[in-house]
């Protein structure tokens, strides 16, 4: 008989709905059934795609004695960390204050009154490597709160005060400058991979907003050593089996440091983020393999992740049915010298060559991973296409990885950003519709009548959780993005309603400090305020951007201020902690260029106003904000009293006050904005 989690909307719940273990949803009568039963709350915290959450729940979730003993003992919660980044947040910090690490299954057992006490992540059935074992540690656990109580309480006061003490107040802190962005840059090139790319060592994650970072300050400082750093890791990237060398893509991160072997699961948030740099690194070097990257992840999107709503899907599960019954890691992606042979005949030789696929194998069990080593010669370019659309065409018929159909805010903000872009630079109007269907989708179903977002929907059904600061932030710089793409005001005006709510609901009005969840949201045992970006912006950084580029845009006071309170955590971590806090060093890198606003006015049809607009476009000074439109409209605030020069399509260029003459001509509209290196 199905349990709790078969009325909710989160994939992952879903998964769950069929346990024998008699799971609630993250709720107040949770917490009363503990208290009523005088029994301590068992927290587990994962994710649809995440593999070690599909073990355990395999080994210890779906086993009929673990859930007998469970449901006996404790009051089992599941909480999906997509739909509730902010239970997430508050316990993981607690995890890894505790141990030192934290990870996903995250296991978490609490009082009635949602006080940690104990801490996890994965736990194997039986002992294991020198681990416990899942029934050891509830047994352990059932015993402590039936015997020790006063020790379990004590221990949960002591965690709750020290969560309590960590609250930042980096707001107070003045603007990063030259000095903590240089600190910045010299600290990445310490942790730089000269001999692979990217930063650190294994596990590898792909590092977009760094090189978004890195970009950014070449352009304003003409840095060769950043352009070097970004180019040579997008190149690697791009080349390792992390990049899906058929269908487009990234993987989550690789096992190793050589970008050889990923985690296989997709995320929408990785490949939106990518999508956008590579179409970035072309915009900066003309690379054309990073406009072949940029243009294949954004299709691979568009066609493996976009939903019948118009939005797009969370991700795609790492594991899947290796065709003999068997879900295994990878067994979608991964090829044999045979399995080659069958599908290509006599070019299996020239494939395996060409993507690296060796007789004893990248992965395991003599499998590989394609990439795409450096070779010496030259390929007959049309025997390789003919190549991958055969493998590609071979590979569908495999049993396909698992989709998380929930639509995230955040996520999708990032993809109207990638794929708006994108679709600009590389003139592909379906990419920019795309991000406008999305855009449509988080208008109409995640934003209320007072503008207040909600974090998830599926099927259409919006979800009951409220937006965290990262919601807000990403959506307004999707919106953002795609006002100075399409020249429609109401996106503009979106992102605006979007970052009130910003200023008056999660910032501090003392510090400017900014926290992840609103004034009015629910209350955890702590308000969770994390400035780090990790595989995503911050809410923190990704709201400070978002707000410049809305200050530069319009002219609002408030705005630029905020922002600029908010860029002080950038200088207190820049320069200590670069890997950890890149979007926020690509905004202070915008901040220190102005940024830039560039007004293009004509008729929109006109060729001369085209031109015009994509030059604008394709300018590299950093978070330049452009708007177009004609020359009598009030659409967007930047075409305000901006007429025509000579009757001709004309571009303005401002920053800090200060305008530069207007022009019609291309060239020096590109010289004036940082371009150049493509047309």
């Amino acid at each position: 008989m199905p349990n709790r989690l078969a009325h909710e909307t989160s994939p992952y719940l879903l998964q769950h709905a069929d346990n024998p273990v008699d799971w609630w949803p993250w709720s107040a009568e949770a917490f009363d059934e503990a208290r009523k039963r005088n029994v301590p709350v068992l927290l587990s915290v994962g994710y649809s795609s995440c593999h070690w959450c599909h073990v355990m729940a395999h080994e210890s979730f779906e086993d009929e004695t673990t859930a007998a003993y469970l449901n006996e003992h404790f009051v089992s919660v599941k909480v999906d960390r997509e739909e509730r980044p902010d239970v997430d947040a508050v316990y993981m910090e607690a995890v890894q204050a505790a141990t030192g690490q934290g990870g996903w299954p995250m296991t978490v057992f609490l009082t009635p009154d949602a006080e940690p006490f104990y801490f996890g992540t994965y736990f194997p059935p039986s002992p294991r490597h020198g681990m416990p074992g899942f029934r050891q540690v509830l047994e352990g656990v059932h015993s402590a709160w039936t015997e020790r109580r006063d020790e379990v309480a004590e221990v949960a006061e002591k965690i709750v005060r020290d969560l309590a003490g960590r609250e930042l107040s980096y707001g107070n802190a003045s603007v990063p400058g030259e000095e903590e962005l240089a600190g910045a840059l010299l600290g990445l090139t310490r942790e730089y991979d000269a001999q692979h790319g990217g930063f650190g060592g294994a596990p590898k994650f792909p590092s977009s907003m760094v090189i978004e970072f890195l970009l950014r300050h070449h352009a304003r400082t003409g840095s060769e050593g950043a352009l070097q750093m970004a180019a040579d890791t997008g190149e690697r990237m791009a080349r390792g089996g992390i990049y899906d060398q058929l269908g487009g893509g990234f993987a989550r991160y690789s096992v190793d440091r050589e970008w050889v072997v990923p985690h296989f699961e997709k995320m929408l948030y990785d490949n939106a983020l990518l999508c956008r740099v590579y179409a970035h690194l072309w915009r900066s070097t003309g690379s054309e393999l990073a406009r072949r990257v940029a243009l294949e992840t954004a299709d691979f999107m568009v066609r493996e992740l976009r939903t019948n709503e118009g939005g797009f899907a969370s991700a795609l599960d790492a594991d899947s049915d290796d065709g003999n019954g068997k879900h295994v890691e990878g067994a979608y992606y991964v090829w044999t010298p045979e399995q080659l042979r069958e599908v290509l005949g006599e070019d299996a030789e020239l494939a395996a060559h060409y993507f690296g696929v060796t007789q004893e194998g990248t992965f395991e069990e003599g499998a590989s991973v394609l990439q795409l080593p450096q070779h010496e010669g030259v390929f007959d370019a049309e025997k390789i296409a003919s190549i991958q659309q055969r493998l590609l065409a071979a590979r569908a018929e495999r049993p396909a990885p698992g989709r998380d159909d929930k639509i995230v805010a955040a996520w999708n903000g990032l993809a109207v950003a990638a794929l708006a872009e994108t679709g600009a630079y590389f003139e592909r109007p379906d990419l920019v519709e795309a991000a406008i269907g999305a855009a449509d989708l988080l208008v109409r179903l995640h934003m209320d009548d007072r503008a207040r977002l909600s974090r998830t929907s599926k099927d259409g059904q919006v979800g009951a959780n409220a937006g965290v600061l990262e919601d807000y932030a990403d959506v307004a710089e999707g919106f953002l993005a795609l006002a100075g793409v399409t020249g429609e005001g109401v996106w503009l005006e979106f992102a605006g309603f979007l970052l009130d709510h910003v200023i008056v609901q999660f910032t501090d009005s003392e510090s400017g400090a900014l926290y992840d969840t609103a004034a009015d949201a629910e209350r955890l045992i702590r308000r969770p305020q994390d400035p780090t970006d990790n595989a995503t912006p911050s809410g923190w950084s990704a709201a400070a951007g978002a707000l410049l580029s809305y200050a530069a845009q319009t002219g609002a006071e408030p705005h630029r201020t905020a922002a600029e309170r908010a860029l002080g955590v950038v200088k207190a971590l820049g320069p200590r902690a670069p890997r950890f806090i890149g979007w926020g060093l690509a905004v202070a890198e915008a901040l220190l260029d102005g940024p830039r606003e560039i007004a293009v006015v004509g008729p929109m049809d006109d060729p001369a106003t085209r031109e015009l607009h994509r030059a604008a476009l394709l300018g590299t000074a950093p978070g330049a904000v452009v708007a177009v439109g004609a020359a009598d409209s009030d659409e967007l605030p930047l075409l305000v009293d901006r007429p025509l020069v000579g009757g001709e399509p004309s571009a303005y260029v401002c920053r800090n006050f200060t305008c530069d003459t207007p022009t019609s001509d291309v060239q020096r509209l590109r010289e004036a904005v940082g371009g150049g290196n493509v047309a």
